[in-house]
């Protein structure tokens, strides 16, 4: 492609830093990155026509993690490292609600239940069981008891008679949050450049060569903050993991108000517009949903409104309006991995499935990490 003068002079010469992708970790590391060195140009090149990844397909959960979550995680992580995680979450969500203010991403603080199907038994039992233990766990993280067991005040079906309520559960507006995000960063005179697929980087001393899918640039830094596609640029310990969300019609007088995880959180749905969204089920076959093609399989959508309709909404004819998929970056472990790459790379990714709740504090941690 053959650039004007005065095309490559305003977006492709002379920048500071690059950074690929411009989801949640994205625009948040560009704003810090301001807000550190006022003076710096910085391009944020994105390979979709939106954000990619995530930051635009999930469900819009600000949560910190279900009981049956929290314990699972203390099977494969210290008490110290899953404290960590949750105030890392809790963090995560103050900076976002303080950044863009509750009205601007559509704050609501409903409360977010864990059901348990009657099948179920031994793990309903267990959580109730840790309940006291948990609550005195993440005490110093919420000053108060997060977990508390609620009647089926929804009247769902093939579930035990109790949720598991987290307290300080909310939802949020996702594309309100990322046209918050996305008009700040144009506010602040940052970059972006969209359907602009980022093949390949080489380093030299002081820069960095960024070769895409339509021109070469060279850049000071570069920042990867890719997520899910991470593997496409990186060698770093992250997978993608597709998540598969519909969404239904209106529905008259919906009764259901906040957010809910089943069948320890393979499972989420929650209250929006008066239409019930809901996602998951890749545990149904989690090699085919190791992937960075977006879509649909027949094994997950046939289970999805199967749930729908015998236990969600057993008593209420719906129609099924949109679906979508959007990649997730997971691994072994859930902390982020934010790091130096090498010279003058860094990378902000492997986010769990917890990008609404830690993408703000990674985004600015990583902003703090660059050298300049």
């Amino acid at each position: 492609m053959n650039f004007s003068y005065w095309e490559h002079k305003t977006w492709l010469s002379a920048i500071d830093f690059t950074i690929v992708g411009s989801g949640i970790v994205g625009l948040n590391c560009a704003l810090y990155l301001k807000e550190r060195f006022p003076n710096s140009k910085i391009l944020i090149l994105e390979k979709g026509m939106l954000p990619q990844g995530a930051s635009t397909k999930n469900a819009g959960f600000a949560c910190f993690g279900s009981i049956s979550e929290v314990l699972s995680d203390l099977g494969s992580h210290t008490e110290e490292e899953v404290v960590s995680l949750v105030k890392k979450r809790l963090d995560g969500i103050n900076l976002l609600r303080s950044n863009l203010g509750d009205t601007a991403i559509g704050y609501k603080n409903y409360g977010g239940h864990e059901l348990f199907l009657t099948a179920n038994k031994d793990l309903y039992e267990h959580c109730l069981d840790k309940i006291n233990d948990v609550n005195s766990l993440l005490k110093p993280v919420f000053k108060a008891d997060a977990f508390v067991a609620t009647q089926n005040k929804f009247n769902f079906k093939k579930i035990k008679e109790n949720y598991i309520t987290h307290i300080f559960e909310g939802q949020i507006n996702t594309g309100a949050m990322m046209q918050s995000l996305l008009a700040k960063a144009h506010q602040k005179g940052i970059l972006i450049l969209n359907n602009t697929n980022v093949k390949a980087f080489t380093t030299t001393a002081n820069s960095v060569a960024v070769e895409t899918s339509n021109f070469t640039l060279q850049t000071k830094k570069l920042i990867v903050t890719t997520n899910g596609f991470a593997a496409e640029l990186l060698q770093e310990k992250v997978k993608p993991a597709r998540a598969q969300v519909l969404v239904t019609a209106p529905i008259p007088n919906l009764h259901i108000k906040g957010t809910f995880h089943l069948d320890e959180g393979y499972y989420y749905f929650r209250n929006i517009d008066d239409r019930v969204l809901f996602g998951g089920g890749r545990n149904l076959d989690f090699k085919a949903e190791e992937t960075t093609v977006f879509g649909q399989t027949k094994i997950v959508q046939q289970k999805l409104e199967d749930i729908l309709r015998e236990t969600i909404l057993p008593n209420t004819p719906f129609k099924i309006d949109k679906k979508w998929s959007g990649i997730m970056g997971v691994g072994s472990q859930k902390k982020p991995i934010i790091k130096e790459v090498e010279p003058n790379v860094y990378c902000g990714v492997r986010l769990g499935g917890m990008g609404i709740a830690i993408g703000s504090l990674v985004g600015k941690e990583l902003a703090d990490l660059v050298k300049w």
